[in-house]
């Protein structure tokens, strides 16, 4: 095939280069000799790998462009929609499967769905997303979290915090991983034990495309059973510095990034980001009683070793507080109560990579991660004085070491295992005093170190090309207690023809709970405080998923997914006539003796059309309806507090060229379209409330009320103009356009001694800035 260079001039036509990888799948070798050319463009436009599988797209017009892959004895692969934009390049990390079908001259396409998990190991409930969607798709304000809560399956709390309910589960049993290493809670103001909170710490310009995945996880994913984020940093630019800078009510921020010395290949990304709010209140712009302050640091080194590999550095890190006022309405000198809150987390990694062959490779991690959350409470008592209320500092700690070896026996058979070694440390501490009398309680009072050990062995078969399986052993040991758990898992993806594939998963699952629950400070008949939690086991569960897919074209898709979820050594109440299911909670601990013994069971059904972007149009509807219930210790079962029957989504979105064309301004409008069943909760005693001054439950009707179904419409409009070298954007994200108010629960009000209702998330605008050089 004859390539034909295309010499533009600069004035007329803006340019960017688009550069990247080509690798093995399997054995992540770099391939030389790969041909790749930009699919439509005449003359035809084309590259060429190098010997370290990389390549350059010199002088690529602005715009978006779909980029084909052909290697000899691999499948083609097709990278569609790339955006090249004047202010920044293009990296591209592209992976290759080789094919069975081993002849000459034959082009093989690549059995893979848009869409599918960037890990080949995840065969079925299972999604890649770009960048770009986390971006484009309305009311995600740049937040991962918030953007798969377009998926099927998939819902988010109403109240603001992006915290994840998947098919039913408690937001407790997500896992979140960054470069292949288990992290704390990356989010902003987020409690105790929380997988969510109101800001994610991660900025979304850091992201390359990761995986989130909801069910039958592959073997080497642990310590989770309702969600798992496999996040993953690009890589700075190794060849030149180029810097981008945001400003917007969330946050400014500024990322630099850029090679270390010319022709070394190696490369630095660094993002920073400060509350607008708190710079606003500094500058007393702004003078209300409760500002959030925060800001956070990530960053990712790549370090090429030559034979000795490669190494990579990276952290994130976030600081968060905010210090509130309840001040009388008649009068603002004279103050109710006041909270002061704070919460951090933080984690810094390194891992090498290492090919031992063609077709063995070895891959270390090491990590340092932590977070914490703490505060006092005061307020007025009965005859007017502050009295601190409350106090609680809980701190954890996490040192990592990994390790797994990757083998591509051929091109039939890949087996992967892997060893995870994590020593936790803790510092728990709480109490309370409802009245004002010095008279305090302890929860939590607690500090020391345990381990966690998980280990796993992954084997893929591809039977043919259109037949892959996966299966393999997870294996969790928790030294706290002694507690283990051996975990089969199996995966299946089976291609019936070019159009409709069919899947399969089946596996166990577990996970440990937040370590305040076992330290926990439970008081026995005779007012001694013990910790019997300390025993407790993990949760476990086994998940059970049928899927099907089929291709009406390239861009177009439905695909449908059955599950069975079968929740089993759920933590509930010691207390054979007590309701209570520790399962039920979405963040924090409980002061109750707890024992493995409640039962849950999770189906449904979830449908997906989704028309991928093409052509500067796509759009997204998704279903599920599902039921999510639990046996409690008094043998009834009842509805799981994230037991919201239904959810659904509509999204579309639409990308026009305005004006001048040799203007290179583009608007696009992206709206979403949100509507999901309300959860259970158990009402409030009003009478008990008001005489322990604090907020009481009806235990007798536990998970007796439901919520409000929840409806929200987000918009979102980015006007876009690139200029030689330089790319200007303008965003704003509009969240519930109609401000719809859903009473999503009840909160006792101590000092109007009545009952409140929590509503969902008002109207809420987001206006950003960007520009990137």
């Amino acid at each position: 095939m004859l390539f034909l260079s295309v010499n533009l001039n600069a004035q007329e036509v803006i340019t960017q280069n688009v550069r990247g990888t080509i690798s093995d799948i399997d054995s992540k070798q770099p391939l030389v000799g790969v041909t790749l050319y930009v699919k439509d463009s005449e003359p035809i436009i084309g590259t060429v790998t190098d010997i370290e599988g990389n390549f350059t797209f010199k002088d690529l017009p602005i715009g978006r462009h779909t980029i084909v892959a052909n290697y000899l004895g691999y499948e083609t692969k097709a990278i569609p929609n790339v955006l090249v934009g004047s202010g920044k390049e293009v990296y591209l990390n592209v992976e290759l499967s080789e094919s069975l079908t081993q002849l000459e001259e034959v082009v093989v396409t690549a059995n893979k769905n848009k869409g599918d998990a960037l890990n080949d190991m995840s065969t079925v409930s299972a999604r890649s997303f770009t960048v770009e969607e986390t971006k484009r798709y309305a009311g995600t304000f740049n937040d991962p979290a918030r953007m798969v809560s377009s998926f099927a399956g998939v819902t988010t709390n109403p109240n603001g915090q992006n915290d994840i309910v998947v098919r039913g589960n408690s937001p407790k049993g997500i896992l979140w991983r960054l470069e292949g290493v288990e992290i704390p809670n990356p989010n902003h103001f987020a409690d105790e034990g929380a997988s969510g909170g109101p800001i994610n710490a991660l900025n979304s310009a850091m992201l390359d495309n990761s995986d989130f995945l909801t069910g039958a996880f592959a073997p080497e994913y642990g310590n989770a059973y309702s969600g798992v984020f496999d996040m993953k940093l690009r890589k700075g630019n190794s060849e030149k510095r180029e810097y981008s800078l945001s400003a917007g009510a969330l946050g400014f921020d500024g990322t630099l990034e850029g090679p270390f010395t010319a022709g070394y290949g190696g490369s630095y990304l660094i993002n920073y980001r400060y509350s607008s709010l708190a710079v606003l209140d500094e500058l007393g712009i702004v003078n209300f009683f409760g500002v959030p302050k925060y800001q956070d640091l990530s960053f990712k080194m790549h370090l090429p070793a030559g034979k000795a590999g490669h190494f990579t550095i990276f952290g994130l890190g976030g600081l968060s507080s905010i210090y509130q006022e309840d001040r009388d309405e008649d009068n603002e000198d004279y103050v109710h109560r006041t909270a002061d809150w704070n919460a951090h987390m933080g984690v810094v990694g390194l891992n090498h990579m290492v090919p031992l062959s063609n077709q063995v490779y070895i891959k270390t991690n090491l990590s340092v991660s932590g977070n914490g959350a703490g505060g006092e409470y005061s307020r007025r008592n009965a005859i007017g004085e502050f009295f601190v209320a409350g106090r609680e500092d809980t701190q954890n700690d996490w040192l990592r070491a990994s390790t797994c070896m990757n083998y591509k026996i051929n091109a039939k058979h890949r087996v992967k295992g892997g060893l995870t070694y994590t020593n936790l440390g803790y510092y728990m501490f709480s109490e309370y005093d409802n009245l004002g009398e010095g008279d305090y309680t302890t929860e939590l009072d607690a500090s020391g170190r345990s381990d966690l050990v998980q280990s796993y062995v992954n084997w893929k078969y591809r039977i043919s090309d259109d037949i892959t399986l996966v299966t393999g052993l997870h294996h969790a040991y928790f030294m706290l207690n002694d507690n283990m758990s051996l975990e089969p898992r199996l995966g299946i993806k089976y291609f019936s023809g070019p159009k409709q594939s069919f899947t399969f998963g089946v596996g166990m699952h577990s996970k440990v709970e937040s370590l305040a629950t076992y330290t926990a400070m439970v008081q026995d008949e005779e007012g001694n405080y013990t910790m019997p939690n300390k025993e407790l086991g993990l949760t476990k569960a086994l998940h059970v998923v049928g899927g099907y897919q089929y291709n009406f074209n390239r861009n177009l898709r439905l695909k449908g997914e059955l599950y069975y979820q079968y929740l089993y050594d759920v933590p509930w109440e010691n207390d054979p006539s007590s309701p209570y299911v520790y399962g039920n909670e979405s963040s924090g601990w409980t002061n109750r003796a707890l024992v493995n013994g409640a039962v849950g069971r999770n189906y449904g059904v979830e449908l997906t059309l989704e028309r991928f972007y093409n052509r500067g149009f796509y759009y997204l509807l998704t279903g599920s309806v599902y039921d999510a219930k639990f046996d409690s210790p008094d043998g009834v079962q009842r509805n799981s507090s994230f037991n919201g029957h239904f959810a659904g989504n509509i999204l579309i979105g639409k990308e026009f060229k305005v004006g001048d064309p040799s203007k290179n301004k583009t608007i696009a409008i992206n709206a979403k379209v949100t509507g999901f069943g309300g959860g259970y909760y158990t009402p409030i005693d009003l009478e008990k409330s008001i005489e322990g001054n604090a907020e009481e439950y009806d235990w007798s009707r536990y998970n007796a009320e439901r919520a409000e179904n929840v409806f929200k419409a987000d918009i979102n409009i980015t006007y876009r103009r690139d200029r030689k070298n330089t790319t200007h954007e303008f965003k704003i994200d509009l969240q519930n356009i109609t401000n719809n108010q859903a009473v999503v629960g009840k909160y006792y009000e101590d000092r109007k001694q009545i009952i409140e209702n929590e509503v969902q998330w008002s109207i809420f605008p987001n206006i950003i800035y960007t520009i990137q050089f």
